[in-house]
């Protein structure tokens, strides 16, 4: 072929439309004289035909439908073939009134050639291009091995998608069928592929053999995906997801952006539905400085907050590289006008000190906290400084500012802890909880476990190991966690603090623990590779102050509802503030000595209920 590997010339394109509109008004006219056309005709026929050539060119240089690829050809342009080609003939139509009632009492084109050429042009170009289409795909490009398709979902979505993969001109695919869960339309076809009811999907799975399942409906609930994935998995078919469409560029799907399935995807739960109102009515307008903005938790709370149109955000951490990125982000989508970014550490009085005397917030979202396990364990006294001195410094100033509302994002690892990162994050929560007892400012505390995606969670340090090709370290064959998405956790901090009057410890519902060692195996399966073959797990022992099992945060004996059925308010014992201060302040003191099991002894006193694990501190509590 003459053409083959690169695009057709667009003047050539245009050239072949112009030749079909002169086969077009030939054709009708002699389908009007039935192929006898009196001698008047022709004669006539020497102005009319240029007239319609000059019309019709100049409306195809208009729409441009010559510079479409031709072997790509979508309903999007035969939408715009036929309203072009409806432009030009009301054109001729209009002509035609003007030269009857204005100039010479008849008409230029006779409207029975107006309609025939109007159709016979339409129905050349289409099928010109559906059939250079056809022979592209069916005869130009049959040596490129096929790659079987299935689409999830036969609707406007799965349309789009089938379109993407027949622009995709490395691999040559072939659509098997599209599945869909609708009973209704099972068994019919859309662009001749048949439409199979999604119960039959272990059957095709079977019968063929394919290679991709392409999930094409969006916002798909996290269940049903798992669901379709398992079965996938058995067969070894890789399961690929269609990304929003706020994400399509320029409004279009590319086959590029079709991506794998991620865990996190598997993980993820029903979108939460936040209280917008009550939520708008707390942030708009207000001062809402956000520490720890740089984390994972802090950065997804400033981009959750800046929607709600609030006055001015402060953002604050000493990670001086994340706080670029997320003070970069918020610029490039120009959400960050009302935003300050300061570099600053929570264990700073005068810093801080600064900071409310500048800026004066409403309302503090604290993020801000050590959180990784091992390393706590081994440096208490660093936990200290930051978890229960970072905290204290913030929320004494908050009482001192005014505040009206402090928002506290502690962890699972606070109930009945077993490290010094839980024990430490429940001495902070029981000091602001004591703090709120005699102060104008409402101080409310949030927790939830293990959040997908985060710094230091196990699910991007799986993805790193199958990356490097293993092995997986696990590090107990029964040890199970309970996860949310990012998102997700910051939406129930948002709506917590929205609800909050002061006091209160609010639990969010964390779904099923996930056992960690399947989670792993998922992984590997999701990435193509074999368990035992490509890669393996090894299992490395519980880390010091690590649970096999985290508590079940909504158990109803001590937890009560509230409006929101995901999200509870612990039962916590009440605490004296005079007392918990000089407690905390003695603890706090112990820094300088660095003397761990010091540390770590007026921590238990703290928190009778804290009881080591497989941690050198286990003595203190035989003691």
């Amino acid at each position: 072929m003459i053409f083959r590997g690169r695009n057709t010339p667009r003047w050539l394109i245009f050239f072949i439309d112009l030749v079909i509109v002169a086969i077009s008004i030939t054709s009708a006219y002699l389908i009007r004289f039935n192929f006898n056309v009196p001698v008047i005709e022709i004669e006539s026929l020497a102005i009319i035909f240029p007239i319609i050539l000059i019309v019709r060119s100049l409306s195809y240089l208009k729409s441009k439908i010559y510079a479409g690829i031709i072997r790509y050809t979508s309903s999007k342009d035969t939408e715009r073939i036929f309203a072009t080609l409806t432009f030009g003939s009301v054109v001729f139509a209009i002509f035609n009134v003007i030269s009857y009632y204005l100039i010479t009492g008849t008409f230029i084109i006779p409207f029975s050639i107006i309609i025939i050429e109007y159709l016979v042009t339409l129905v050349l170009m289409v099928f010109s291009r559906i059939f250079v289409k056809i022979l592209y795909s069916e005869y130009i490009n049959q040596d490129k091995e096929k790659t079987n398709v299935l689409i999830f979902g036969a609707g406007e979505a799965g349309i789009i998608s089938k379109n993407s993969l027949d622009k995709d001109r490395s691999i040559k695919y072939k659509i098997v069928a599209f599945i869909d869960d609708d009973k209704k339309i099972a068994g019919k076809k859309m662009e001749q592929v048949p439409i199979v009811h999604a119960s039959e999907l272990d059957t095709i799975l079977t019968n063929n053999e394919i290679d991709h399942l392409i999930v094409s409906i969006q916002n798909l609930p996290s269940k049903r995906l798992n669901e379709i994935t398992e079965i996938c998995l058995k067969y070894n078919v890789k399961v690929l997801t269609v990304p929003p469409v706020s994400k399509w560029i320029n409004g279009e799907l590319s086959f590029k952006q079709i991506k794998s399935v991620q865990i996190e995807d598997l993980l993820s739960r029903t979108e939460i539905k936040l209280e917008e109102k009550k939520t708008s009515q707390l942030l708009a307008g207000k001062t809402i400085l956000i520490t720890g903005a740089a984390g994972s938790i802090g950065s997804e709370i400033v981009r959750q907050v800046v929607k709600y149109n609030p006055k001015q955000v402060i953002l604050v951490d000493q990670a001086e590289s994340p706080l670029y990125e997320i003070e970069f982000e918020i610029n490039q989508k120009r959400t960050g006008k009302n935003c300050e970014v300061i570099i600053g550490d929570i264990r700073s009085v005068d810093r801080m000190s600064n900071v409310f005397n500048t800026y004066k917030p409403d309302i503090v979202y604290h993020a801000a906290a050590y959180k990784h396990v091992p390393l706590m364990e081994n440096n208490p006294s660093e936990a200290i400084l930051t978890n229960v001195l970072g905290t204290k410094i913030i929320a004494d100033l908050a009482v001192k500012h005014n505040v009206d509302r402090f928002v506290m994002v502690s962890t699972d690892k606070a109930v009945n802890p077993t490290n010094i990162m839980g024990a430490s994050k429940r001495i902070a929560e029981i000091y602001i909880q004591s703090l709120n007892i005699n102060t104008s400012t409402d101080f409310i505390t949030t927790r939830f476990g293990n959040v997908l995606g985060s710094n230091g969670s196990v699910i991007p340090l799986f993805k790193k190991q199958i990356e490097k090709g293993g092995p997986i370290t696990v590090t107990d064959p029964n040890i199970t966690r309970y996860f949310m998405t990012i998102t997700e956790a910051c939406q129930l901090v948002l709506e917590a603090g929205t609800i909050g009057n002061g006091g209160e410890i609010y639990v969010f519902d964390m779904g099923k623990s996930v056992k960690i060692v399947d989670l792993a195996k998922k992984m590997i399966k999701l990435s193509g590779l074999e368990l035992g073959k490509d890669i393996q797990i090894v299992f490395s022992g519980l880390r010091p102050g690590e649970k096999l099992y985290e508590e079940l945060l909504n158990n109803k004996e001590n937890t009560l509802p509230t409006q929101n059925n995901q999200i509870m308010v612990a039962q916590v014992k009440k605490y004296n503030f005079d007392e918990v201060k000089s407690k905390i302040e003695t603890l706090i003191a112990q820094f300088n000595s660095q003397d761990n099991m010091a540390i770590v002894a007026t921590m238990k006193e703290l928190v009778p209920e804290f009881k080591s694990k497989n941690s050198i501190y286990e003595k203190l509590d035989k003691n």
